[in-house]
């Protein structure tokens, strides 16, 4: 396949995929290289069915095989929350440091530092033909926010078998290990 686009307007998730399709023949175009395009509103109540809306209308607009990634970020202290919200649940809080006390009282608080993320990614190739690939990884939550590449949540998550956050590692280190990479890895092995 020659060329796939990529569903986002997340730059930091775009230089992510992009670098792990680097040594693919495939191009990977995104909405970037576009002229602004309206998101659509992600209404479901998975990760799945979160990237399948938005892989299925991009697919409809550019008619041209399209994937999206629905993550999250879920904490056991918190029921696996924030979750399939966990954009919203940052946005609730006046900045990441706030939201990260929180999560982070909570965890001291239920003494149970357990945590993963969780990628789906959705592939339209054409209409009404979805393929769901998943990754997930887990570890813990730091009692201290700690790094600052990465994005989101990655200050407080340290992978299992690892002692620094995702936020400590550069991106090629966090993309041998990530939940988006292991569904990617997926996404290629159905595509090559």
């Amino acid at each position: 396949m020659k060329d796939i686009l990529f569903f986002s307007h997340n730059q930091k998730k775009i230089i992510e995929v992009k670098q792990i399709f680097k040594n693919s023949n495939t191009k990977v175009c995104d909405l970037n290289s576009f002229k602004k395009i309206k998101e659509p509103k992600e209404t479901g109540d998975t990760f799945a069915s979160n990237a399948k809306i938005k892989s299925k209308y991009g697919q409809h607009i550019f008619n041209m095989p399209c994937f999206a990634d629905d993550s999250g970020f879920c904490v056991e202290a918190l029921k696996n929350n924030p979750g399939v919200k966990s954009k919203r649940f940052l946005e609730k809080f006046s900045n990441s440091k706030k939201a990260f006390e929180y999560i982070i009282s909570n965890v001291v608080k239920k003494q149970n530092n357990r945590a993963f993320f969780i990628t789906a990614i959705s592939l339209t190739l054409k209409k009404n033909h979805h393929i769901i690939f998943l990754g997930k990884i887990n570890g813990t939550v730091s009692l201290k926010p700690k790094g600052a590449n990465g994005f989101g949540y990655d200050p407080i998550f340290i992978p299992e078998n690892n002692i620094k956050t995702f936020a400590e590692m550069k991106l090629d280190e966090k993309n041998i290990i990530s939940h988006r990479k292991i569904a990617i890895n997926k996404l290629k092995s159905f595509l090559f």
